[in-house]
């Protein structure tokens, strides 16, 4: 069994209007793992932020060397940011929704206290995520890597593009549309599937392939083995940039070629014992 003793609270960077239930949010979790004599430090904008007294602090990146847990407040957003920061370290997140949807960060900040109290005494399932590792070429030369826990987005700016897509070097398609998205299961729930695509369950060793608004109609999603190597390579563009997770962005070249393939590492999210993925799905889905 996993034992933790010393751990990271990370808090989102919200509006004024967020900060003032935020801060008392953070303040109910510190002060009890505090009464639990746990070893707690502060994400450095965090403290930065909300000013908790005789708490140390720490940056992302140190927290990637030195605690055993890092527990997120916020929601979707702030999870896939610190994922991507501190993937490397194998450290487990739990995520407690301060927003809207919270495919994530799925505690309750109504039983935030007694999930998390149940997950540090040992009592949860851990659920491994995939990453992708991508990469631009241009003129032969690597020009940028990134890894994204959701989703890797090959966007047009202004008016469509033309893309052709192979998988494991064999030619697939060519297709004008507004993008591509390349999915792992957990942002199968994200931009993709708002675009169409398949709910991929997160212990599935697969990606998928979704279009954006094609051209023709008969360009549709595709789910494909999980060690496979996509090649988006643009045909013409008037603007287009490959967008990470939502949240960073880099132009592209008509040059350009852009490989996706599963990470060698990946993210471990803790859940509360009962948890349950269809449950999830149902509840912020709205099924019934």
């Amino acid at each position: 069994m996993k034992s933790f003793k010393k751990i990271a609270v990370i808090g989102k960077y919200p509006s004024i209007e967020e900060s003032i239930n935020l801060r008392e949010q953070l303040n109910i979790l510190i002060s009890h793992l505090k009464k639990k004599n746990f070893d707690i430090v502060l994400e450095s904008k965090t403290q930065q932020q909300f000013k908790f007294d005789n708490l140390p602090s720490m940056t992302l990146k140190e927290i990637n060397k030195n605690v055993d847990l890092a527990i997120v407040v916020g929601g979707d957003g702030t999870m896939l940011g610190v994922a991507r920061m501190i993937f490397d370290s194998g450290i487990p997140l739990v995520g407690i929704n301060q927003g809207r949807f919270g495919f994530l960060a799925d505690l309750n900040i109504d039983s935030m206290i007694s999930h998390v109290d149940l997950i540090l005494q040992g009592d949860f399932v851990e659920d491994q995520r995939m990453l992708l590792q991508t990469s631009i070429i241009r003129d032969d030369k690597n020009i940028y890597d990134s890894f994204a826990l959701n989703d890797v987005v090959v966007k047009s700016g202004i008016r469509l593009i033309e893309l052709e897509i192979y998988i494991n070097n064999a030619f697939v398609h060519r297709q004008r549309s507004d993008g591509v998205i390349v999915s792992t299961p957990t942002g199968a729930t994200a931009y993709a599937l708002s675009a169409g695509g398949p709910i991929l369950h997160p212990k599935l060793n697969a990606m998928s392939i979704v279009p954006i608004n094609p051209h023709t109609l008969s360009n549709r999603p595709i789910a494909v083995d999980g060690e496979s190597l996509i090649e988006i390579k643009i045909i013409h563009l008037d603007e287009a940039y490959v967008n990470i997770d939502g949240q960073i962005k880099f132009p592209l070249d008509l040059r350009d070629i852009i490989k996706v393939k599963k990470s060698n590492q990946s993210i471990s999210i803790l859940h509360p014992k009962d948890y349950c993925y269809f449950e999830m799905l149902r509840n912020k889905l709205n099924w019934g």
